[in-house]
């Protein structure tokens, strides 16, 4: 093969991927919060879930990049993983548009005559956009133009291929197959885009390099290749990611056996029947054809599906100090990063709740346990302190610079209720020993009182408490704190109780005082993150 040729099949190879790029990351950035809008409408329904997929996936030109965000916003918490099944599924309808925007464009229309004009036009918008999004769009618009460049330049590298590769020979036969097959897939993975992989596919078809069935094969390789994107996304992940990640691959391998038996079901009508049409067409028509009916075939089995997925890679999900909404890949969207560490403080303060009742109660079944929580507590917490970090060193808002270190302030005090609910037990034998029958009621009460803080400032799935209602609630327990103080004092005045029976109490009424006023404070702070809560969520924590 003649070098020129390797520089003309790479440089293609590497304007189209680059016009990929391009045109994905404006798309992304102008869609802005419109791609979470999008996910939204995936949450009203399956057959809504399956749209959203399809027409971001056509509009975004990338299934790889719909897909890891949809990993990442089931594994934040704000998708649930039978709606984003059904995203996949749109994901791979809509990744066929790049076959017929090739088909219909690509090879039927002077590509100079419109490309280079684009790239101009979208540079233009770049520096003369007076806002972010015309800015964003201008760079699409430049790697549309790129896109379409790439393409030509793989056109005619390809022209006369035939007679220096001997594809066509290797092609008439199963193993033939089954070795395009593979060359689509590692095509994908090395690129990591199957539009690359298709355009590469069309362009050897229009130039008659290789037969129709073949071209078939990279097909389906490139299709399979896509899972390769999510299964490299989900390394270290949670449970959640890695569901959706074997959803997408369980339904590609589904869409892959049906393509090949479309393959040799139709391969005497495709070598003889079909030659006078455009092949490129009917390329762009079978990759849609395939994964249609791999759609209609999943459909009635995505309940099924489900609940198989949520038996499996439950072993993290066991560790209660390893985040479950924290993700990675949204990160980029700051917005969405913080309402996922939102959602992981709900569940902190679920957790931290249930530990500071069972601690308060007294409840002696708990002591062994209360250590371990605990540990798993502070662990968990670590990992939101760190995402926050994280978030912070992207491009943000002033609002969300002003949410960081409320979420910072609200992880200190629930690591605080957690320590404070830890040392609790050392008390349970001085208050278990009190004969003052009037004081053991009395500290009952405000025991119970305490509690009743705690569940009024719980943040859960339903309701939080404002700042304003938690300070009133102190307040009240505070008389209270401060009575029974009176009470031990002059109960040890009067004999009725020993000096190190009165520190030990105060110690106790103390302790939980403190952790009454920690209980406060998150609630208090968590009014500042209702900005972000109070928009139109994707879903609820769970």
């Amino acid at each position: 093969m003649e070098l020129g040729l390797i520089g003309d099949l790479a440089g293609g190879i590497g304007l189209f991927l680059l016009g990929m790029h391009l045109m994905t990351n404006g798309m992304q950035q102008a869609a802005g919060q419109g791609l979470k809008k999008a996910l939204q409408a995936a949450t009203e329904s399956p057959i809504r879930g399956l749209t959203s997929g399809m027409l971001i996936t056509a509009i975004v030109q990338s299934s790889s990049a719909v897909t890891v965000a949809t990993i990442g916003f089931v594994n934040a918490g704000l998708l649930k993983l039978r709606q984003s099944i059904t995203v996949i599924y749109g994901c791979n309808i809509g990744t066929t548009m790049t076959g017929w925007l090739v088909a219909m464009i690509g090879f039927k229309i002077k590509i100079s005559a419109f490309a280079l004009p684009l790239v101009a036009i979208g540079m233009l918008l770049k520096l003369t956009g007076n806002d972010r999004r015309m800015s964003h769009l201008g760079m699409a618009l430049a790697g549309f133009g790129l896109f379409f460049i790439g393409l030509d330049y793989l056109k005619n590298a390809f022209d006369g291929l035939d007679s220096q590769l001997p594809l066509d020979q290797i092609s008439h036969s199963p193993i033939g197959l089954i070795l395009f097959v593979a060359a689509g897939f590692i095509l994908t993975f090395l690129m990591q885009s199957s539009s690359a992989a298709m355009a590469i596919t069309l362009s050897l078809t229009a130039a008659g390099s290789i037969p129709l069935a073949s071209a078939g094969a990279l097909v389906i390789g490139a299709n399979l290749g896509t899972t390769s994107t999510a299964m490299l996304a989900v390394i270290g992940a949670t449970s959640n990611a890695k569901r959706i990640a074997a959803a997408h691959v369980i339904f590609n391998l589904i869409t892959g056996i049906i393509g090949v038996a479309l393959l040799v079901l139709l391969a005497g009508l495709i070598n003889n029947d079909l030659q006078n049409l455009s092949l490129v067409t009917l390329l762009a028509a079978f990759h849609t054809l395939f994964n249609l009916i791999g759609v209609a075939v999943m459909w009635p089995l995505t309940d099924k599906l489900e609940i198989f997925l949520g038996k499996r890679f439950r072993s993290q999900e066991e560790s209660i100090g390893h985040p479950r909404h924290l993700d990675k890949t949204i990160l980029a969207s700051p917005s969405l990063a913080v309402e996922a560490m939102s959602n992981e403080l709900c569940r902190v303060s679920v957790l931290t709740s249930d530990m500071a009742r069972a601690a308060i109660s007294a409840d002696i079944t708990e002591i062994s346990k209360l250590t371990a929580m605990m540990n798993n507590l502070h662990e968990l917490n670590g990992h939101i302190g760190r995402y926050n970090q994280k978030i912070a060193q992207e491009n943000l808002t002033e609002e969300i610079s002003t949410i960081l270190p409320s979420a910072m302030r609200i992880t200190r005090y629930y690591s605080e209720i957690a320590r404070l609910s830890a040392l609790m037990p050392k008390y349970y034998e001085h208050l278990e020993r009190l004969s003052d029958r009037s004081l053991k009621e009395l500290i009952h009460d405000y025991q119970h009182e305490t509690i009743a803080l705690i569940d009024s400032c719980e943040i859960n799935e339903n309701s939080y408490i404002s700042g304003h209602e938690s300070r009133k609630l102190l307040k009240s327990l505070e008389k209270q704190y401060q009575h029974l103080k009176n009470y031990v004092v002059e109960s040890n005045i009067e004999g009725k109780l020993n000096p190190k029976e009165s520190i030990s109490l105060l110690d106790a009424l103390s302790h939980i005082h403190r952790l009454a006023e920690q209980v406060e404070k998150a609630a208090r702070y968590w009014s500042s993150l209702i900005p972000i809560q109070s928009r139109e969520s994707i879903i609820k924590p769970t």
